[in-house]
């Protein structure tokens, strides 16, 4: 089974160095997390400036982008912020708090400039070759200037409120992200009135939102193209209809980030629904942590913004071009086939007979389910068929992101409707859902159904369904443990896996999880399964120390892991060791990989690869040599701290001969040989394509023509 694997072990390494100094820094044992994150940014931007890519494609890229920096601030740089003056000086990596927000600066700025350069210099004039315009106002035709004219005096100025800021009006409440306009106006008033205002002065500043409901890419009309303008242009194109003495040269954009996470003192709460509700509400009043400004606006204008927002001016961000580039989405959702590429046709599950229970086939052999080159309505439909089943006495199910159009709870409804005892774990901290996840949670509710929403002080992460049906004179347990959420509008874009199985010692631990979380009862005995906070790392860590200690005996000693993030200090430190002894390991790392592969010494055995390409890449699997019998397990865990420790987690051994051979033999070794949409992880923390000496090998593009594992051969 390993042969595959022996053969990649070296592929895309390079020459072992020793660990350097990159400019006046030397190089700590790790990679900064944050900085980790923004080169994976700098991955997906990458993906948007390549030209060899239809334009859709790329502006979806662009788009992305965009969204993940705004959640890094956020998130992260917010994060930063208020551990500026805490006794956490200089972490493990050697950054002390300031010295990281000024690199995070630096290296922002620049992706930013290429961003806004991409857009501006190829992909707005490419896409207008193709019909697909993004037009300004100051070019159109006076016909197409007088219809969106009349748009603006029919949708935009009856729901924008211009707020002024004077002595008698305080500094407006101004919601993060939305975009606004600044600009200076005189007063024209009366004289009587005027001596009633006389403090306001010669001019005052006026700040308008843009309601986010509004369109932000209005199209123009007429003609064959299709062509948008955007909404911030027809508001400052008509600003005198607000302000008769503004004029559209005075108008300026700006937008702020706000820090978005929550900080849920859970030990403090009574109810924890009710307190996630009320920290909703107070997550839009957030500390300013970033203000983007346009770069045309005056520095006094600035100024005033930073000194009312009580910000520094290094939070300031001077932004050429478009500012929220999030929005795009909307343009990249059009419908021009053509200028995207072909879509993902899963292949149906041909496994099951039209007129077949999908518990019989589960019963007779375990299913791998991969999406999403195989369609997520075998699991829906699985929910379905034990929804209507008689036979059925209980559904339980771990919720994490459900999805505001989910077709899984009406199917639990349906159930508890039918007389199943049906018990969903939501997930209500689960970050940015947590509104959508607790409107579901009071439906399900209302429904009957038995709602628990998480353990106290931990997320519960797992992707994880029990079914409960009675057979005969016995009861089975039906189990699904998956990588990816129960959201089927992800599992269209997030490649995820799934297995399916009523392996009796699985069922008893998924049993024992479900106990766990709803009475706080935690498993005596874990037979299979890896469960976290319970055992998951010190199960992890025995199995890095079992290959270390194989390769010190001379037995075969090979992991590779394909996984979200690493991040966990010890986790680190154990494959460093293993390195050291002599395990090869490979890390298919998505997003953040704190670890330093390559360093002689340290961790000349370990190479680091992400791939980056259409799908995100979101399934988690780990692969253990264990001296010539492999042990390979999916589930819902990544190597970070807060997976190993703060949330609910499961893997799951793979026990079925042909999903193992195949995940060893095929399925890792295909990312391992990727050179299409690779990034090989340097010491440096930065990233570089491999070399493509013959075939090119494209990972994703491969399982969209090969996504079946039943035709794949046991290897003896």
């Amino acid at each position: 089974m390993a042969t595959a694997l022996q053969n990649l072990s070296n592929y895309g390494s390079g020459a072992a160095a020793k660990l350097t100094a990159v400019g006046e820094r030397p190089l700590s044992n790790f990679i900064n997390r944050d900085l980790s994150l923004l080169e994976f940014f700098k991955s997906v931007l990458h993906e948007g400036l390549d030209e060899s890519l239809p334009l859709l494609e790329r502006l979806k890229f662009i788009a992305i982008f965009g969204s993940n920096l705004d959640e890094f601030f956020m998130i992260r740089v917010s994060s930063l912020k208020q551990r500026l003056g805490t006794k956490i000086e200089v972490s493990t990596d050697g950054f002390s708090g300031p010295e990281l927000l000024t690199e995070i600066r630096s290296r922002v700025l620049k992706m930013t400039a290429k961003q806004s350069k991409c857009l501006t210099d190829s992909l707005i004039p490419d896409l207008s070759r193709e019909g697909v315009v993004l037009d300004s106002y100051k070019r159109l035709a006076s016909e197409d200037r007088a219809r969106l004219d009349m748009y603006f005096d029919e949708h935009i100025m009856p729901v924008i409120t211009p707020q002024a800021v004077d002595p008698t009006h305080p500094f407006p409440y101004i919601s993060g992200s939305s975009l606004s306009i600044g600009l200076y106006i005189k007063p024209v008033l009366s004289k009587r009135v005027a001596r009633s205002f006389a403090k306001i002065g010669d001019e005052f500043f006026v700040r308008i939102e843009i309601p986010s409901f509004l369109p932000r890419f209005v199209p123009v009309g007429g003609g064959d193209e299709t062509r948008f303008v955007p909404i911030e242009e027809i508001v400052t194109a008509n600003i005198a209809k607000i302000a008769p003495d503004a004029a559209p040269d005075r108008c300026h954009i700006f937008r702020i980030t706000r820090d978005g996470d929550l900080d849920l003192r859970e030990s403090e709460a009574r109810d924890i629904l009710e307190t996630m509700e009320e920290n909703l509400k107070e997550r839009r009043f957030g500390d300013v942590v970033r203000l983007e400004v346009a770069r045309s606006m005056p520095e006094q204008m600035v100024r005033h913004l930073t000194e009312c927002l009580k910000i520094e001016q290094d939070d300031v961000y001077s932004v050429d071009g478009l500012m929220k580039i999030s929005d795009l989405w909307s343009i990249v959702n059009l419908n021009r086939p053509d200028l995207k590429e072909p879509s993902i046709r899963p292949e149906p599950f041909d496994r099951l007979s039209p007129d077949g229970s999908i518990f019989e086939l589960i019963g007779r052999e375990d299913i791998l389910l991969h999406h999403p080159y195989q369609p997520y309505s075998t699991v829906t439909d699985m929910i379905a068929e034990a929804a209507d089943d008689p036979d059925v006495l209980a559904i339980k199910m771990c919720l994490y992101r459900i999805g505001e159009d989910s077709p899984i709870a009406p199917l639990l409804i349906k159930a508890s409707e039918n007389g199943k005892q049906v018990t969903a774990l939501i997930e209500i901290k689960a970050r940015f859902d947590e509104a959508n996840n607790i409107e579901w949670g009071k439906r399900l509710e209302e429904a009957g159904v038995h709602v628990v929403y998480g353990l106290l002080g931990l997320k519960t992460h797992a992707k994880t369904t029990l079914i409960v049906r009675r057979e005969g004179e016995k009861l089975r347990r039906y189990v699904h443990l998956a990588t990816g959420n129960y959201n089927p509008a992800t599992s269209t874009i997030y490649t995820d896996l799934g297995l399916l199985t009523a392996d009796e010692e699985i069922g008893a631990d998924v049993a024992d999880l479900f106990n766990y979380l709803t009475v706080y009862t935690e498993p005596k005995k874990v037979r299979k399964v890896l469960i976290a906070p319970i055992d998951l790392r010190e199960r992890m860590l025995a199995l890095i120390e079992r290959e270390t200690e194989n390769a010190r005996a001379g037995k075969r000693a090979r992991m590779i892991a394909k996984i979200n993030r690493l991040a966990d200090t010890e986790i680190v430190n154990k494959l460093y060791e293993a390195s050291q002894a002599g395990v090869e390991i490979d890390l298919i790392v998505r997003g953040i990989c704190t670890l330093r592969p390559g360093v002689s010494g340290m961790s000349e055995n370990i190479r680091v690869r992400s791939i980056v390409g259409r799908l995100l890449e979101h399934s988690r699997v780990y692969y253990f040599e264990n001296g010539g019998d492999p042990e390979v397990f999916i589930g819902s865990s990544d190597w970070m701290p807060r997976n190993l420790d703060r949330r609910v987690e499961v893997l799951a051994p793979i026990t079925d001969r042909r999903i193992a051979a195949y995940l060893s033999e095929k399925y890792l070794p295909i990312y391992l040989q990727d050179n299409a949409k690779a990034r090989l992880l340097q010491q440096d923390g930065s990233y570089v394509r491999p070399e493509q000496n013959g075939e090119r090998v494209d990972a994703q593009l491969h399982f969209r023509s090969r996504s079946s594992m039943h035709e794949f051969p046991i290897r003896n």
